[in-house]
């Protein structure tokens, strides 16, 4: 059977790893409509879609597949009336996250050398990037809390009440969008929890724009002492707010999953979950590139919060994308700011990860453990 297999035009590697499977046609995931899936057996998006009803009935898709961790943009209960099968690739681009907030925190100030002097990050949301975030931290000797109420004690260390997170130097959130009760995270930190920051915090959202009230963010940035804030999301994206966009630290376009480990990993995962629908074995491996592993070089004598802020601040500059994003947004109308938003991520750069890289440094043995944590090897396989 040949599939008629619809894509989003920024999945990575879509083309090379469905062709076998069948005709790959590329379409802009924000303007998909129902007449392009008339003769669609395979869906396959990513988080500007929406799939419902109003895209799919009538239509002859069996299997919708997106290529991220979360999946609040599809109607899952839509999908099971209708015998749909349905996947998407939870954990693909949770390293890239968490070395997005890292790299963030280590381009704010002396934060960095906070955390490793005793500080504390909050962790609101414990899913894959959530645990995976803790599990860095862990490995490099830094504090953490961790508020997530649809858990059970034993399903996550370091519990603790939102209240205590808002205290920690560093929060860093990764909820997963919901409106159900008793603890819907809409909206999550609106006037009175963004009020408790103090203005020597870090707050990083990396999830979904929507749990944090902009109204109300915007209204506590304009104040004298402000925390410092670091956007990777807005609600209403792609449009977002000039006026909120002038007052975060750092801004950025919706990118934190994207390096191309990551969304090739998401890729691979589809075709897995795709080929496990058709019954049929994996005949293909989707690698970053094939054959190579990335080597991070530093020079001079590096250790402790210097060491990791070199290795993330090699591969990835956070100050890039928020130049790009400004310029894309500030003193244009809403309209061609969407566009040019959206723009951003279609072309976006080549970003590799640190985890699986080789560093080719002159690394004390008391520092290797940093090299360990981040899941990256002296070269010349000295080890860590």
């Amino acid at each position: 059977m040949t599939l008629t297999i619809v894509a989003d035009e920024n999945m990575e590697g879509v083309v090379e790893a469905m062709g076998e499977l069948g005709t790959v046609r590329l379409v802009n995931g924000r303007a998909l409509q129902r007449a392009d899936l008339r003769e669609a057996d395979v869906l396959l998006v990513r988080s500007v879609t929406a799939v419902n009803a109003l895209l799919l009935d009538s239509t002859p898709v069996s299997f919708v597949g997106t290529a991220t961790s979360g999946f609040d943009h599809v109607d899952r209960d839509y999908l099971r009336r209708k015998g749909v099968s349905f996947a998407h690739a939870p954990g693909s681009n949770a390293n890239s996250v968490v070395e997005y907030v890292l790299g963030a925190i280590a381009a704010v100030g002396d934060k960095l050398e906070q955390l490793f002097s005793g500080g504390r990050v909050g962790i609101i949301g414990y899913g894959n990037i959530g645990k995976l975030l803790a599990e860095r931290l862990s490995g490099l000797g830094i504090n953490y809390r961790v508020y997530d109420p649809w858990l059970e004690d034993g399903q996550l260390a370091h519990r603790a009440c939102l209240d205590e997170v808002l205290q920690c130097d560093v929060i860093s959130v990764h909820a997963e969008l919901t409106r159900k009760h008793p603890w819907p995270s809409y909206h999550l930190l609106s006037a009175a929890e963004l009020s408790r920051l103090d203005h020597s915090c870090l707050l990083i959202n990396a999830s979904r724009g929507e749990v944090i009230d902009t109204v109300a963010l915007e209204e506590i940035l304009g104040e004298v002492l402000a925390p410092t804030v670091i956007l990777d999301v807005w609600e209403g994206e792609p449009v977002v707010r000039e006026s909120l966009l002038s007052r975060v630290k750092f801004a950025s376009a919706h990118i934190a999953g994207y390096s191309l480990d990551g969304k090739l990993l998401a890729t691979r995962m589809l075709k897995d979950a795709l080929l496990k629908h058709l019954g049929k074995p994996d005949r293909a491996v989707l690698s970053a590139v094939p054959g190579e592993v990335p080597t991070i070089k530093l020079s001079g004598s590096l250790a402790g919060a210097a060491l990791l802020r070199a290795l993330l601040l090699h591969n990835y500059r956070l100050s890039e994308d928020d130049r790009l994003l400004r310029e894309a947004v500030v003193g244009h109308s809403s309209t061609t700011a969407a566009t040019n938003f959206d723009r951003l991520r279609k072309a976006y750069r080549v970003r590799r990860e640190v985890c699986g890289a080789d560093v080719d440094a002159a690394i004390e043995a008391p520092d290797r453990y940093i090299l360990k944590a981040m899941g990256c090897e002296l070269a010349g396989g000295r080890g860590v």
